[in-house]
């Protein structure tokens, strides 16, 4: 039997220490997702054990982790408030399904072609939405259902916390968690050996013990029992009564965030070493089997976290046996210390999504975006505005709807060179770019403001592309001010549709 070589037992040693490093930032995430999705917590552990155990052997990408994410506790919530919890399953086993499919098919790498600007305000617009609804939890409040009754009741809830007691240690729990949050990644030595996220709960958990605190603590129901694989009654809920359109409008916003963030995060953790690259068709057939699994056992659905994936990549992980054994802990923990969740203060993990919805918003790069690519921002913040505004799957259509029509306006560049305005013969009109319907009224303007006591050349041939519409207002404008077209390279359209004869040599005519 071959013995062990020193690199592999190095390699193991790393990937084991590695792997507890995650564990124990994926507890508090999974169990706060979970809280704010509005489902058992105990479900955000199923979701992050089936993250480690099934997504983390799959090919794909080796060191990034899945599990539950934050980008999905508003759709997660909006879902559950919608077509119940035991739909919950169903609406991510289909999701999943879809994602598996579009692997097999190949369009993984096609999310890399979604606008940027559409993807950071659709987390832009999750953070706000998750923000303004955690800061009820923040005080044992509930929430109201919107994103826009949210932002409108935060006066009133600010007054009701002002004049309660138990609002105010709640606040003052949930306040010290975001500090810890804040200031501990500052401890370098004390932050190697205990992530920020557990620190956080387990100091405000001794604090609310310590000192008695009358807040609210999470509920425990027990892995087995918060397990709800769903049902035939599951998938009717979700076609009668009219509310087929909805839920496949759930699946779908499910499919393409999950996909769409997961992917993203791959590349970004690519970028974190210097191992092998993600297979981006791979890793989304990884995500769709393992949502698949989590539909199965009703558990929300999973995305690759870029939070536990940074840790992992940081605490020196080398291969994916770093995630599989992180599962393995959660499942122990899941399994053995069940009743560890119910001392655990709800303005604790609402103090911990505060500051993962705070992470998802681009703060500092709006600014440098707005001056440098000012279409990008806007779109950033319509998308952003909109999923607040409405809901998420609208946003997000809303958002690559404009991203669409941005990138249509921005390559329809077009403009003209006149020469000859000074003097008393032809005036040569050279029009050059990309001629659209987008940009005719201002080529139309310009050209009506020639005189029109003087003939004209009217020179395409520096046009990229002409589209019908332009092509048919120019022919029509020239018609009818007697000008010669010249159209070597981009024929333009004649009165019958057709492309006219192009005239390398045109004639002077007034």
């Amino acid at each position: 039997m071959k013995r062990p070589s020193v690199r592999d037992l190095s390699t193991w040693r790393a990937d084991f220490t590695a792997s507890i490093v995650v564990f124990l930032v994926a507890v508090p995430l999974c169990v706060g997702v979970a809280v704010a999705s509005g489902v058992p917590a105990e479900l955000g552990l199923v979701t992050g054990i089936v993250g480690g155990l099934l997504t983390g052997l799959l090919p794909g990408s080796s060191l990034q982790v899945s599990g539950p994410a934050a980008g999905l506790t508003v759709l997660v919530y909006e879902a559950v408030q919608e077509y119940g919890l035991t739909a919950l399953g169903a609406l991510v086993l289909v999701a999943g399904l879809l994602q598996m499919a579009m692997g097999a098919l190949k369009l993984g790498r096609w999310f890399r072609a979604i606008s940027v600007a559409v993807v950071h305000g659709m987390l832009a617009g999750i953070g706000l939405v998750l923000i303004a609804g955690q800061l009820y939890t923040l005080v044992d409040a509930e929430a109201p259902a919107s994103g826009l009754g949210k932002l409108a009741e935060l006066p009133r809830l600010a007054a009701d916390t002002a004049g309660s007691g138990d609002a105010l240690a709640a606040f003052a729990v949930g306040t010290g968690t975001i500090a810890v949050l804040v200031l501990w990644p500052k401890w370098r030595k004390a932050a190697q050996v205990l992530p920020a996220p557990l620190a956080a709960v387990a100091l405000a958990t001794l604090a609310v013990f310590a000192l008695d605190l009358p807040v609210a603590k999470v509920e425990v129901r027990g892995l087995a029992d918060a397990v709800q694989p769903p049902g035939g009654d599951a998938f009717s809920a979700l076609v009668e009564g009219g509310a087929l359109l909805g839920a496949l409008g759930t699946v779908l916003a499910f499919t393409l965030i999950a996909s769409a963030e997961s992917l993203f995060s791959a590349a970004a953790v690519d970028r974190l070493h210097d191992g092998p690259r993600t297979d981006y068709d791979k890793e989304l057939m990884a995500q769709g089997a393992g949502n698949t699994v989590c539909g199965v056992l009703g558990a929300l659905p999973m995305t690759a976290v870029i939070v536990r994936s940074a840790a992992n990549v940081q605490a020196g992980a080398r291969t994916k046996a770093s995630r599989v054994l992180h599962g393995v802990w959660l499942l122990a923990f899941a399994a053995a210390f069940p009743a560890a969740l119910g001392v655990i203060p709800v303005a604790a993990l609402a103090g911990v999504l505060v500051h993962a919805g705070w992470k998802l918003m681009p703060v500092k790069e709006f600014g440098p975006l707005w001056r440098e690519h000012r279409g990008e921002a806007l779109v950033l913040a319509v998308t952003a505005l909109t999923i607040v505004v409405t809901n998420m799957f609208e946003g997000v259509l809303i958002g690559l709807a404009l991203a669409v029509a941005k990138t249509a306006w921005d390559t329809s560049h077009v403009h003209l060179e006149i020469e000859g305005l000074d003097g008393t013969g032809t005036i040569h009109v050279r029009v050059v770019g990309n001629a659209t319907f987008l940009r005719l009224p201002k080529i139309l303007d310009q050209l009506e403001a020639l005189p029109r006591d003087r003939g004209t050349r009217l020179d395409l041939t520096g046009l990229r592309h002409l589209d019908h519409a332009c092509g048919m207002a120019l022919s029509a404008w020239a018609e009818r001010h007697d000008t010669t077209t010249t159209t070597t390279d981009a024929p333009a359209p004649s009165a019958d549709g057709g492309p006219s004869r192009p005239e390398r040599e045109p004639a002077r005519t007034g």
